[in-house]
């Protein structure tokens, strides 16, 4: 697989939510996006709260945009900020480096990114990477 296909990202995004389900976490919003940052699939449940889509796009993109999950890029915001500062001031603020965005990738290539909030960030996190896993893809959450 070269590309991150509607399919993929329908099976990805389809159980994250499910794994949000099984833990009983609070309403998820997951946004997947491909590897050149473009939206292929995108959900919220029931009583999300407002902001929850875009903070979840958040996640995805500023994966995508240093090539890291998002669990790296909170840590090098706590060991850099100024570094994070900069780049999500040439990101235009769309970066959010806190756990839920993680790398999707097949082998070596990287297809894409899944952000997911709505419940802790490391609950967020683990419905990302059990969405990647379901779909026989390698999560890389940082």
């Amino acid at each position: 697989m070269t590309d991150l296909t509607l399919d993929t990202a329908r099976k990805i995004l389809d159980a994250t939510l499910a794994k949000g389900v099984e833990k009983k976490l609070k309403p998820l919003a997951v946004m997947v996006l491909d590897a050149r940052g473009c939206l292929k699939a995108a959900a919220a449940q029931d009583g999300t709260s407002l902001m929850r889509a875009e903070v979840a796009h958040g996640k995805a993109y500023g994966a995508l945009a240093l090539g890291l999950g998002s669990r790296a890029l909170f840590q090098r915001a706590q060991e850099q900020a100024y570094f994070i500062d900069a780049v999500n001031t040439l990101a235009q603020g769309r970066m959010v480096p806190v756990p839920g965005g993680v790398l999707i990738l097949d082998g070596a290539n990287l297809l894409g990114a899944v952000g997911v909030s709505g419940d802790t960030s490391d609950n967020d996190e683990i419905c990302a990477i059990a969405g990647i896993e379901a779909a026989g893809l390698k999560a890389n959450p940082g």
